[in-house]
């Protein structure tokens, strides 16, 4: 598929110098900057919040997808908006029948918005409200954590969101985070995903940009 992008997850970064690892993927030729924000509740980590974002966003001109892994999210949109996101992500998980909303809201605030499913949703939980999205998200491993492994069952739900999302004809990205790597990204494009979150295989990598171009292949 073309016009894959590349978005590096700084939940693998060096926090202690964040400034300089975001820097350092916009010269390396990442395309979006992937926010993981968790609070310990919806999820069991806790990362970072708005004031990470309001500084990410003074060094950087790329994309900033921000990944609400939190409860109750429509209380933050707005303010995740104004702290610089131009895409922010909400799971069905944490929405259920209010998901429909949030996407409205955030879109109000002037942003992207996206529906995010864990492993364990089927994509039918989402598939009335795909059209209201600017990207969808299908986790391949249980969110809190990186490193962990592709749950292979990931290629099925992508192939199936493709598929919806042609059939609409509306310009909405599919994105796929969760234990990518250079040996499984091909069949995951293959699937249909055209945004790839990386944390490790970026972060990681002797050579950044020779990593991003590596998984874009």
């Amino acid at each position: 598929m073309k016009n894959v992008k590349i978005a590096p997850s700084i939940l693998s970064a060096d926090f202690a110098k964040m400034g300089e690892e975001v820097e350092s993927l916009e010269r390396s030729g990442a395309d979006v900057v992937h926010c993981d924000v968790m609070d310990g509740v919806f999820v069991n980590n806790i990362t970072f919040g708005l004031k990470m974002v309001e500084d990410i966003r003074k060094r950087t001109s790329l994309p900033l997808d921000c990944h609400l892994m939190i409860v109750e999210p429509e209380k933050y949109v707005e303010r995740f908006a104004k702290a610089g996101a131009d895409i922010i992500t909400v799971h069905y998980e944490a929405c259920k029948e209010n998901l429909a909303e949030v996407l409205k809201l955030i879109k109000s605030t002037g942003v992207k918005c996206g529906a995010v499913i864990n492993p364990g949703t089927p994509v039918s939980a989402i598939k009335d409200v795909i059209p209201l999205c600017d990207m969808v998200l299908v986790m391949s491993v249980f969110p809190g954590f990186g490193g962990q492994k592709f749950i292979p069952s990931a290629l099925d739900k992508l192939r199936e969101i493709r598929a919806t999302i042609d059939e609409l004809g509306l310009p909405i990205d599919l994105e796929i985070d969760g234990g990518v790597n250079f040996e499984n990204v091909s069949e995951i494009i293959s699937a249909g995903a055209n945004v790839i979150v990386a944390g490790s295989a970026v972060f990681n990598a002797e050579d950044r940009a020779e990593a991003i171009k590596r998984l874009k292949m």
